[in-house]
């Protein structure tokens, strides 16, 4: 599969391509999926990102390359395409259900700025790109060339983890971590509501829970103080194996954790927090109340509805109306089929 997509890229301009990653269920196995072995299912479609230096310069070689790609508004010019990525929207520019018939596979690939995803992965700005790098992903670039690139890439698995364990109890699986987790980028996404299976966090985490822990443990590690790991753990209820984490749920467990939350969720969490102050002193007030995880759900879905709202807008004119509505049945069928 790794060779698969790697000969999918090639045709791309890579000249100023810093990251790419191949994402979503025709990648990584989820619930409800054919399995994923040497070939993707022909129905399915391949997700891919790539992040660039120079978004004008990208999209002028790509558009000489791939015009079929584009909707009409390749008809504006590289440079309309470049601007309407980076500053509409999550910043990232989509084109829908391309068919690589050489290759037996239908491709949806993004195109962000380096600038905006770095923003998106430390400050939580859109929680869009952020989100999906939450996830098991598949990396088609070593960033061992791009060492600020791959902390923030860190930085953001991190402040996955903290705003999950604030949303916890003392004790719970693995299984309700990469839930939380996960669940983060989709629980205020307005799709959710319609266009994709309510199921979705579950199909994705299922499958999926030892690749999520294998992602997550130098996370884990890094918060070692605060966060304990039971290999050999049961479930509660069932009494089946399981990995099994307790954490500190200390007020000075909590400001710790609230203090080094991304810019964007510390905005909402003060905007949403019933007490007035600076930061340090909602902090303060949070890491006593009840109702902190509700507060910082909250906080999450307003950052999550806005850019969803937003580049599913953006993406019916890079997509066009056509490839939109075949796009949305296609969604709108798995979410009926799974009810």
């Amino acid at each position: 599969m790794l060779d698969l997509y790697r000969r999918t890229v090639t045709r791309f301009p890579l000249g100023n391509v810093s990251y790419m990653f191949a994402y979503g269920s025709g990648v990584k196995q989820q619930v409800g999926y054919k399995q994923i072995e040497k070939q993707p299912d022909p129905k399915s479609v391949i997700d891919l990102v790539f992040c660039v230096r120079d978004s004008l310069g990208f999209h002028a070689e790509n558009l000489h390359r791939h015009p079929g790609h584009y909707s009409a508004l390749q008809n504006l010019g590289a440079n309309f395409v470049a601007q309407y990525q980076d500053r509409w929207g999550a910043g990232v520019y989509f084109n829908t259900l391309v068919p690589l018939q050489d290759l037996g596979i239908t491709i949806k690939y993004g195109v962000v700025n380096e600038q905006n995803l770095m923003d998106d992965l430390l400050n939580w700005r859109y929680l869009y790109l952020a989100g999906r790098l939450q996830k098991p992903v598949t990396h088609l670039v070593n960033l061992t060339d791009n060492p600020r690139l791959q902390t923030a890439i860190d930085k953001n698995l991190l402040s996955a983890l903290q705003a999950a364990l604030l949303l916890l109890p003392e004790k719970f699986t693995a299984y309700e971590l990469f839930h939380a987790i996960a669940g983060l980028s989709y629980k205020g996404d307005f799709r959710m509501i319609f266009g994709e299976n309510k199921q979705k966090v579950h199909n994705i985490v299922f499958p999926q829970v030892s690749e999520f822990f294998h992602l997550y443990q130098p996370a884990m590690s890094t918060l070692s103080e605060y966060l304990a790991v039971n290999l050999h753990g049961q479930e509660p209820k069932s009494n089946k194996p399981a990995i099994v984490f307790e954490q500190d749920k200390s007020s000075r467990a909590t400001a710790y954790h609230l203090h080094r939350l991304p810019q964007e969720l510390c905005r909402r969490l003060q905007s949403n927090a019933a007490c007035q102050g600076d930061y340090a002193e909602v902090v303060e007030h949070l890491s006593m109340a009840p109702l902190l995880p509700k507060i910082l759900q909250v906080s999450v879905n307003d950052i999550v509805w806005r850019s969803s709202v937003t580049q599913s807008l953006k993406n019916i004119a890079s997509a066009g109306v056509f490839k939109s509505l075949v796009y949305s049945y296609r969604k709108a069928k798995k979410t009926f089929a799974a009810v």
